[in-house]
Order: structure tokens, then sequence, then C-alpha cells
């Protein structure tokens, strides 16, 4: 996970087979609306049962040829790291009156336990290892720490004139601190304009 290494997912996609891997997709929220408090959200697009075959399981594997909106992504990397529970996500935690009384307040809900705690803490620290070592150092600061996963994503409907997909969606999300995660944060960069495109840079 620290060098972002393709083929090691491929084989990791290989041996969990393609109705696990779909299993899991599905229970991390990916298929489905997150249920936030914002109107016109959508869902993720991934393959079906007839189209998803051993090079498509390979290609999902390392995060491509599927559609995954912010939101989904950021709630199923919340549920890796914060003890394996998928949460709804909300933007309003509380209203308040002129006079600072709870008018409503608004209880965190969970949806279920996708993988175990210690699972959970397993992946925090290994996205520690990214950062301190891995394609994520540049997010490193001493003194805390952080967590994260880069993420490189072509963009296969938007090819050039040569019918290559050349366009990419760099991201980074981080997590801190990583023995006991509380925050969450997702970068995203749509087409960046830079020679080396890359979730590290």
């Amino acid at each position: 996970m620290g060098n972002s290494c393709n083929p090691a997912f491929m084989m990791i996609g290989a041996r969990i087979g393609n109705t696990t891997f779909k299993s899991y997709f599905k229970n991390f929220g990916l298929t489905e609306k997150t249920g936030i408090d914002l109107a016109g959200e959508a869902t993720g697009i991934f393959h079906s049962d007839s189209s998803f075959n051993e090079v498509e399981l390979a290609t999902a594997s390392f995060g491509q040829r599927f559609k995954v909106t912010p939101i989904q992504m950021i709630t199923a990397i919340s549920s890796c790291v914060n003890g394996g529970y998928l949460n709804q996500p909300y933007f309003v935690s509380k209203i308040i009156d002129d006079n600072g009384n709870v008018v409503q307040s608004f209880d965190p809900l969970t949806k279920r336990q996708v993988i175990s705690e210690e699972t959970s803490n397993t992946v925090a620290s290994m996205l520690e290892q990214v950062v301190s070592t891995g394609t994520g150092k540049n997010a490193y600061i001493k003194g805390y720490r952080i967590g994260g996963k880069t993420g490189t994503s072509e963009k296969i409907d938007e090819k050039n004139e040569e019918g290559v997909a050349d366009k990419r969606i760099s991201s980074f999300c981080g997590i801190a601190p990583a023995d006991d995660p509380q925050i969450a944060i997702l970068l995203l960069m749509d087409e960046p304009e830079v020679d080396q495109v890359t979730g590290g840079l």
C-alpha cells in the first residue's frame, strides 16, 4: 500500500474473487447514496454481475473503471479506520435558536459494521506508513501521526484524438491521528495540468 503498487492490489483482488470483492464494494456503501442531508446526491456506477469478469476485477482492485462520488469515497475510507463502521454522513449536527438553545440535534447513524475493529486498526497503521515512508510522504508533518492514501484515476470516458484516456483525477485522502482517527479529509484535483499527474504530488 505504501508504494501504491497496482500489481499487488490485482493479486489481492484475484485471491478475494469477484463475489467477495463486489460484496465488500457494496457493504462500504459505494453502490448506494450515503443519505447525506443535501439534495441531488448521486449514486456510484459499478459493473453489472455479467460484465464483472477477471479483467474488470483486476482494474477495480486498484481503483479503476468504476465511479464513486467524493462523499461515498470519504465515507467508505472513514469506515476503514473508525473501527469498521459505515456511518451516514451529515452536515448539520444541531440547530440552535437565537438564545443558544438546541432546537434539534442530529445523532450519528451507524448503518453497519463492514470490517472488524482489528482489521480497521491494521488499515490505519498501513495508511500511516503510506505517509511516513510511501507515496503520501508530502503529507508528513513531524510530531503528528497522519495516515493517508494517494490516488490517480484515468477518466476512461474522456479520450484524446488518438482514442487514449489521457485525462486524470488525482486524489489524496488523509486521516489523523492515525492511532485514533478523528479527522478525515479528501483532496481531489480534476484534470490537473502538471507534468506528472499523481495523488502523491
